[in-house]
């Protein structure tokens, strides 16, 4: 068994350039398979039929006849759709469910071939209906998949051309490599009926193979990975998350009334983020893993800059950063029946998205809020992320601590995701790894570089989720 280090090492010190093809098949490799059981059998419209097909597809292995069952079903239920119809299925289907099945390792090998300059591409017997959305969030631009056969933007219900499904993916990978002038350095697969596939590349590696790529692996000394499985909630994680929010509202009661002889807000407010979130994550099984714990503390005030992924970032940043500090949130967020009224109390900023201009005029007063001592809290992204990776970066942070004179601060969390998916208020118990970088002075930024500057910053958060630092 190799360790994710150990790939990362190999492609590091590897070949490097676009010549280099690194292949990623995707059902058990990039991502988890999906229930089989539940909602896909209760659904009965012809949406729903074909939502179930789209879905279904994507499991672990399989054999030929899992997959001869699942053209059939192609057939039967997709004979008749639109493309557009299949496209936006694909795109919801991505944003509801798939997306929590994406393995992190995969993203980190993805972005590590990136990174090397290598043509990334992603394989499948399935179709692009389900792959595409994928390969768009983790920046893949070539996908290989089972071709459906249309008439005028309507599917006939049968497949153009062969399947990708064993040698048939593999000539397909083939003819890509032949037609770019490509060497297919790596390539990363799960079962069995990918020995063609892996049968071509320099360097194979297996992912949480089934037997007999087990047994195959073994004899031809092929490294071994293994993922961690991308689980749904459990009857006991949502036990626990009901005792973290009744924990939250305790944790913040009993901070207020403990600081309450001081009359004054601020300590109030501090001994309300302090007692709250220790009591939601202890009692939900989360502990933090910090590094660089000594930068949460000075310089004070400073503006604090996490990447999202996670609604529990609003539980574990203020832990990490432990009073003297507020933060800014979209405006939905000042009704919500649990975390508004604390927000609001904490002093939470809450600004319109979708009003460019009244979202700048609602952040003119942090300037005033950091001039006076009180730090910020914000997710440059304005958004979570579907995956361990980064979207762009807004410019609104670092204009405030350009013009309030204070330094910006990453705070890098490398797996809340892992603890909670995107949109599930739904906590897993675990360990969530922060790390709290140095602070970045920005006193002679010069606004005409601010782009370049702040895409600096959001590389450096990349940096350090790729390369995690050790603790002192």
């Amino acid at each position: 068994m190799s360790t994710l280090t150990e790939a990362t090492a190999a492609i590091r010190s590897g070949p490097q350039g676009p010549q280099v093809a690194a292949v990623f098949d995707f059902g058990g490799t990039v991502v988890d398979e999906l229930p089989r059981r539940g909602p896909l059998r209760r659904m009965t419209g012809r949406g729903d039929a074909r939502r179930a097909t789209l879905l279904g597809g994507i499991r672990r292995g399989g054999g030929d006849g899992d997959y001869g069952r699942f053209l059939q079903a192609v057939e039967r239920t997709w004979a008749g759709a639109a493309e557009d119809e299949l496209e936006q299925l694909g795109r919801s289907a991505f944003g509801r469910e798939i997306y929590g099945r994406l393995f992190p390792e995969a993203w980190q090998l993805v972005r590590e071939h990136q990174l090397a300059g290598h043509t990334v591409v992603l394989v499948s017997e399935l179709t692009r209906f389900q792959v595409r959305p994928v390969a768009d969030k983790l920046g893949i631009e070539h996908v290989l998949c089972t071709r459906l056969a249309a008439e005028d933007g309507v599917l006939t219900g049968h497949t153009d051309g062969v399947p990708l499904w064993r040698n048939g993916k593999a000539e397909a990978v083939r003819e890509f490599a032949a037609a770019g002038g490509l060497e297919i350095g790596y390539v990363y697969a799960d079962s069995a009926t990918d020995q063609p596939l892996l049968d071509l590349a320099d360097a194979p590696t297996v992912i949480d193979p089934d037997p007999a790529l087990a047994a195959l692996a073994a004899d031809r000394d092929w490294p071994t990975l293994a993922f961690r499985p991308r689980r749904a909630p459990r009857p006991l994680d949502y036990l626990r998350t009901v005792a973290g929010f009744a924990a939250l509202i305790g944790g913040a009661i009993v901070g207020i009334l403990r600081k309450s002889y001081t009359g004054r807000r601020q300590a109030m407010a501090d001994a309300l983020m302090h007692d709250a979130t220790t009591a939601t994550l202890r009692s939900i099984g989360v502990q933090l893993r910090v590094v660089g714990a000594e930068n949460a503390r000075a310089p004070r005030p400073a503006v604090f800059l996490f990447n999202h992924q996670s609604q529990f970032d609003v539980i574990i940043v203020p832990k990490v950063l432990d009073g003297a500090v507020t933060g800014i949130g979209k405006k939905e967020l000042a009704n919500h029946p649990l975390f508004g009224p604390i927000m609001r109390f904490v002093g939470v900023t809450f600004i319109d998205r979708a009003d460019t201009a009244g979202a700048k005029a609602a952040l003119a007063p942090v300037v005033s809020t950091l001039r006076d001592g009180l730090s910020i809290g914000i997710a440059p992204e304005g958004t979570r992320s579907h995956t361990p990776g980064l979207g762009p970066f807004k410019k609104g942070a670092f204009h405030m601590a350009i013009k309030a004179g204070v330094p910006v601060i990453p705070v890098v969390i490398r797996n809340a995701g892992e603890i909670a998916w995107r949109d599930s208020p739904i906590a897993r118990s675990g360990v969530v790894d922060v790390a709290v970088l140095a602070p970045i002075d920005v006193s002679d930024w010069d606004p005409a570089d601010l782009d370049e500057r702040v895409e600096q910053v959001r590389q450096l958060f990349e940096h350090t989720i790729l390369n995690w630092p050790q603790p002192d």
